[in-house]
């Protein structure tokens, strides 16, 4: 029998043997509840989007650090070859890595070997195989899994085995909204969001549901519906009275697809809300208004969905410039005092530090290229806009453009350095309203955006981009690092002074958080736009990635296409790296360049063709990239054999032939129809543009320019 006097020193060295294994990240029990998702400290695991409910992308891991870093090596690779979008950040959790690629197909794979453990495919089918983006991430909450899927529903797994624990419907059955963005979870709630303001007549929300039951608890509605049928809460009266004339007819947007961050602190969620619907908002909301809560922050409280207080980045918007990006919450002093705020920087071009206590505004600034509005009045918190920016009469080219100085690929915030980390876009925006007047425009007929169509290639001349480490304090840059193409993926941060980010170029790169020089890169075998993880398992720290070439980003023509991407042609993958790692990268293909593929005995109908573009444009343009230039994700019609002769186009268009391979049917298309995108698709493959219209189209967007900065400098009026 142990004597009584002994036992203490006995459970001390049993307790510090347990926790030992812990620290080392040994066989490890981890309960992922608000505890773990709002403890810093702890990098063990990265149970959540943004690693806990900060949402900092930070860990403060540092095995792998600034001196270490050139010994990170390759530890294993999983190929995925029967899904085609990998643009997730995925989840770890207990030696357990977790996402959902493609239709939300969830994963679970051995950390340390790379063994595939289990899948769970939810099984999507009809329309919402048309969409082009996948799944951009999970949740982990107390053994299950989350994923939100693209024809609406919201499911959970048992995180052990892969079997659905509930599932529900989060939309309506047959309309336009769809869910690509992460749910997040918190107080035994899961809260999701969608899309679908792009497409027509869709009203935003967000729906929080027991996350053990799937019993809906509360919903909040980000634009307000039909004022005869009342209103669901305050909020919505309030913001009724931003609108004109009958916006609930068009949905009005307002869509929470991405950014959704639960603050412990004060027990509220923040929602980052999307574009109006449509775009133009003189058909949306004739006579103007600030059209509220498009394109805001939002605070809620995390149990009831009550509104708190709200902060508009773009009022009235009308160039798609969501505010759906992530929203990061940090401690910094300021003017001598610790502020609770959120850091974000949307798609128009500025950086925001807000009181989230408040949701006053403390500073704006550009941390890119901004040609629509000249700064942010501090006293009012509105933007003052340059005269002609909302192309009222016609045409505007404005910076940025819908896609955004910052999209949805993460960025992240070092409490070490004080900086955040921005994959920042710089590409303008081509709006034209010519010939729609609110009094006969119809969505359903003239478009769901409410501008006219652009049909031109995009040349890879026309975008550029950068990783920029931005001071929050100060509104301004620390540095800046150039980057290829237009758009590369999400980053992480980490305490041994790195920033890791994946490229479009295929280039896996480590930079030093304090300048941002390069001091590690690999190769990943394809371009992705994932954001990376690491965590840390019986004493390695670890670092994966999701590559491979697809999601929305893919459809701009050349500038897309440049770095030579196939989604069918290239790898999508899970890689891992660890010091001292010795795998070898598996074989894939180099990047390649398109070649036209043509039947010399095809006869042009111009007429057909021009039905032909309108078509393509409005059903085949996100997948297959506009003006028939593909961007990686689908094949390359101009390169194809397929459309080269009527009875293989219908077997694959209309008879869904390729539905396997993520082609989805478009039964309802006429014999006509089919026919024109035919004679359209050998117009394009036959397109070489003369030195005269190349020139005719530059001195188009330089006078387009000129006029902005008249309008501008107020030497001509709008």
């Amino acid at each position: 029998m142990t004597h009584p006097a002994r036992r203490k020193p006995i459970r001390a060295a049993v307790l510090g043997a347990c926790m030992a294994l812990l620290t080392l990240g040994g066989a490890r029990a981890a309960e992922i509840d608000n505890t773990a998702l709002a403890n810093e400290a702890d990098g063990n695991d990265w149970a959540a989007y943004g690693r806990t409910f900060s949402e900092q992308r930070f860990s403060p891991l540092d095995q792998i650090n600034t001196q270490t870093v050139p010994k990170l090596g390759l530890a294993w690779t999983l190929d995925l070859p029967d899904v085609w979008n990998v643009s997730t950040a995925p989840v770890e959790v207990d030696g357990v890595i977790y996402f959902a690629a493609g239709f939300s197909v969830i994963h679970a794979v051995d950390a340390v070997s790379g063994k595939l453990l289990w899948k769970y495919d939810p099984k999507v089918s009809g329309e919402k195989m048309r969409m082009a983006w996948g799944s951009r991430g999970i949740a982990f909450w107390k053994g299950k899994v989350y994923a939100g899927v693209q024809d609406g529903r919201l499911f959970a797994v048992d995180a052990k085995t892969g079997q659905l624990v509930w599932e529900t419907l989060t939309t309506e059955p047959g309309d336009n909204r769809y869910i690509t963005g992460a749910p997040r979870v918190f107080n035994g709630k899961i809260i999701i969001g969608h899309g679908g303001a792009d497409f027509g007549h869709v009203r935003g929300y967000v729906t929080a549901y027991d996350a053990e039951t799937g019993k809906q608890i509360w919903r909040w509605y980000a634009v307000p519906g039909d004022p005869s049928k009342g209103f669901e809460d305050k909020s919505q009266e309030m913001a009724a009275k931003t609108w004109k004339g009958e916006w609930w007819k068009y949905g009005g947007g307002g869509t929470v697809w991405n950014a959704m961050t639960y603050d412990p602190e004060l027990n509220r969620i923040y929602l980052g809300t999307g574009n109006g619907g449509p775009w133009n908002q003189k058909l949306r909301s004739p006579g103007g208004g600030d059209n509220l809560f498009l394109c805001s922050v939002v605070a809620l409280d995390a149990d009831t969905g009550a509104y708190i207080w709200h902060y508009q980045t773009s009022p009235g918007e009308s160039w798609d410039f969501n505010s759906t990006m992530d929203m990061v919450l940090a401690t910094l002093t300021i003017d001598g005092k610790p502020r609770r705020v959120i850091l974000h920087a949307p798609k128009n071009g500025f950086f925001y530090v807000l009181d989230r206590d408040t949701g006053k505004l403390i500073s704006a600034e550009k941390f890119g290229k901004v040609t629509w509005a000249d700064h942010i009045d501090m006293a009012t918190g509105r933007p003052v806009e340059v005269p002609g920016a909302r192309y009222e009469d016609g045409e505007a080219l404005i910076w940025p453009g819908s896609g955004g100085a910052h999209n949805w690929q993460p960025m992240a915030f070092s409490p070490d350095t004080g900086l955040v980390y921005i994959p920042a876009h710089e590409l303008a925006g081509y709006y034209n309203d010519h010939g729609f007047d609110p009094k006969t425009y119809d969505m359903d007929r003239d478009g769901p955006l409410g501008i006219a169509p652009f049909f031109d290639d995009v040349p890879k001349s026309a975008g550029s981009s950068s990783l920029l480490a931005w001071d929050p304090i100060h509104q301004k840059a620390a540095w800046t690092e150039k980057l290829p193409g237009a758009t590369n993926g999400g980053v992480l941060a980490t305490h041994g002074g790195l920033v890791f980010q994946g490229q479009s170029d295929g280039k896996f790169v480590a930079h030093d958080a304090k300048s941002g020089t390069v001091l590690w890169s690999a190769d990943l075998g394809v371009g992705t736009q994932a954001p990376p993880i690491t965590y840390s398992i019986a004493g390695k720290q670890y670092v994966s990635i999701l590559a491979g070439w697809a999601g929305g980003q893919m459809l701009l023509g050349t500038l897309s296409a440049q770095h030579g991407w196939v989604g069918r042609g290239h790898p999508r993958r899970l890689l891992t790296y660890v010091l001292d790692g010795q795998a070898t990268l598996p074989p894939s293909a180099p990047p390649t360049q398109v070649t036209v593929a043509d039947d010399p005995g095809f006869k042009i109908d111009p007429a057909l063709a021009a039905k032909g573009k309108l078509i393509y444009g409005q059903h085949c343009v996100i997948c297959h990239g506009i003006a028939a230039v593909a961007g990686g994700f689908a094949p390359d019609l101009r390169a194809s054999q397929i459309p080269l002769t009527a009875e293989g186009f219908n077997a694959i268009v209309r008879g869904g032939a390729l539905q396997p391979r993520g082609m989805p049917p478009f039964a309802e298309f006429s014999d006509e129809q089919l026919d024109s995108i035919r004679h359209y698709i050998r117009e394009r493959a036959r397109f070489k543009p003369s030195v005269m219209d190349q020139l005719k189209t530059a001195w188009h967007f330089i006078v387009l320019m000129l006029k902005m900065k008249l309008l501008a400098w107020g030497w001509i009026k709008p």
